[in-house]
């Protein structure tokens, strides 16, 4: 059901706060019974959006303020002072609604390192169970991957562009193992992405997990609503204050709160709430719940930057640039669900070390069959291709060192708060990056790509030496987009865990976090599926808990 709740029936058993990746998961797994009682709180509004549904539309969403918070951080110090632009989900579905739909997991050392920080229960033995429970894999269920869960899994051997076969094959050439599917036995390789696509449709969390269960009288989805605070009563959290259609509500949860806003909006409503560093929220006139340290601490993302190329040959700049082509791949959608459209423009991967003296691949890699250097900041360049045939080739890190934070700047719930994610602040990272661009080079200049290339257009064959390339990296570098760790879990909130091991938020009661804001550490690779997970696993541990 998706209706407004009123002053006589103003409860839930769990309230939900976000309707993103996460909290589609819990809507769909605690209302199952038919009975518990579920209202999921989403600022955003509807997912029915040629943008959502149609895969390559991200590219629409990117920038759309119907469907985006359209964050921009503070200038990155090292990265020649510039605002990175932030977008993050505000549409049912989250950020799973306008994402590029790389299906990745990440590595099993990532979450036995959970497990090994004081988390028990997050080992990789632990979560393949909700990893598999989770997905309907299109090439069939095997002893890592599932079949016939609500998440789509697609492969796209059989409809990616010729040019992506060419740069798997150069990547062997270049001395990379071929890989078929990066979430089985091991991550290293190149190859070809799986995407979270059915029927040639985008299969998000609301796609997979929510839009059936709105059917059960006993949840309620209620969008457009801004959530202000979380309510406690001493240090019990009881319910929400949230705002829609400029009238201000409120709603009790008589078992839990449960904040799944992601890894920006949930510190900044725990903050918001009372719950952060006791002087910060002091200074802003905020009245302190409970002092946490951790709150927005630990922010962690992924970094990367692509080597452009001007082809020899058609790729998709000359089908997604002019009119014509676009009307011709258009009308392909329409009556096949097929097409370019139906893709991500990520098609072509991979995961490699960057020394041989690395225990596992610390490097991550993109190909696109279409090239875009010229697009405004903040807008989003899928629609505007290059004029020239060319192709991307991209690299970013799996396990940044540095580290930065994230903190409301005043009481106001509407005002964004202040992003510092202090990229290349650990100079190792610098460094390791600087390392993944002879591997995007030796697979550009590797057969049979290297047939298919005429030039490198940026940073060009000037930029050689590697000082010219970290200055190349601090020059054009930015986020991939996978935020998170700002609520991290662990066992000791005095070194800045905020949630336990079951997710419950330290120091107070009622009141649990579920989303990217948990992580410990960032995973190895894209952020949805391991989000997705934690879904999973949290609505275990809920259920569990209350029998």
């Amino acid at each position: 059901m998706n209706e407004e709740v009123t002053p006589n029936d103003a409860q839930a058993d769990y309230v939900i706060i976000g309707a993103g990746s996460a909290g589609c998961v819990l809507a769909d797994r605690l209302s199952a019974d038919g009975k518990t009682r579920v209202v999921v709180l989403e600022a955003g509004g509807s997912d029915f959006n040629f943008w959502v549904r149609m895969p390559i539309g991200y590219g629409g969403a990117f920038h759309h303020p119907k469907l985006n918070w359209r964050y921009t951080t503070e200038p990155e110090t090292e990265l020649d002072q510039r605002r990175i632009y932030w977008p993050r989900g505000r549409v049912i579905g989250g950020s799973s609604s306008i994402n590029a739909m790389v299906f990745i997991r990440g590595q099993a050392e990532d979450y036995d390192g959970w497990h090994a920080m004081g988390n028990p229960g997050w080992a990789y033995q632990d979560v393949l169970p909700h990893f598999k429970r989770m997905e309907d894999n299109l090439a069939g269920a095997d002893t890592w991957r599932g079949a016939g869960g609500p998440i789509s899994v697609s492969p796209i051997d059989r409809s990616a562009h010729p040019l992506s076969r060419d740069y798997v094959a150069a990547g062997m050439a270049a001395g990379l193992p071929n890989n078929a599917d990066f979430n089985g036995e091991t991550q290293e390789g190149v190859g070809l992405y799986q995407i979270t696509t059915r029927n040639g449709f985008r299969c998000s969390a609301a796609t997979g997990y929510l839009n059936k269960a709105r059917r059960r009288e006993n949840l309620r989805v209620i969008t457009g609503a801004h959530v202000t605070r979380i309510l406690f009563s001493g240090r019990q959290a009881y319910g929400v204050e949230f705002q829609r259609g400029g009238a201000l509500q409120r709603i009790a949860a008589t078992r839990e709160v449960i904040l799944s806003a992601g890894a920006v909006n949930s510190p900044q409503i725990l903050q918001l709430s009372g719950i952060g560093k006791a002087e910060h929220l002091k200074a802003l006139g905020i009245d302190v719940v409970h002092n946490a340290l951790g709150v927005g601490q630990n922010l962690q993302d992924h970094i990367g930057y692509d080597y452009i190329y001007e082809a020899t040959c058609p790729t998709l700049n000359e089908v997604l640039r002019p009119w014509l082509g676009r009307a011709m791949v258009g009308l392909r959608y329409v009556l096949t669900r097929g097409g370019p459209l139906s893709l991500s423009v990520n098609q072509g991967g991979g995961f490699f070390k960057s020394s041989p003296e690395r225990d596992r691949p610390n490097l991550q890699l993109y190909f696109s069959p279409v090239s875009y250097t010229r697009a405004m900041p903040g807008k989003r360049k899928l629609l505007a291709p290059d004029k020239f045939p060319g192709l991307l080739i991209g690299v970013s890190n799996c396990h940044p060192k540095s580290r930065g934070y994230l903190q409301i700047q005043s009481a106001d719930p509407f005002g964004a708060p202040e992003i510092r994610p202090r990229y290349l602040s650990a100079p190792e990272d610098l460094d390791e990056l600087a390392e993944g661009g002879s591997m995007l080079r030796r697979i550009a200049g590797s057969p049979p790509l290297a047939q298919s290339i005429k030039r490198e257009v940026l940073p060009g064959a000037d930029v050689s030496d590697m000082e010219a390339i970290r200055d190349d990296i601090r020059q054009r570098a930015g986020t991939v987009f996978h935020a998170c760790g700002t609520c991290m879990m662990g066992p000791d909130p005095a070194v800045g865990a905020v949630v336990d091991a079951r997710l419950n938020v330290h120091g107070v009661a009622g009141l649990r976090v579920v989303d990217a804001s948990v992580f410990p550490r960032i995973t190895s690779g894209n952020l949805n599926a391991p989000t997705i997970m934690v879904g999973e696993k949290a609505a275990e541990m809920i259920q569990e808990d209350w029998g």
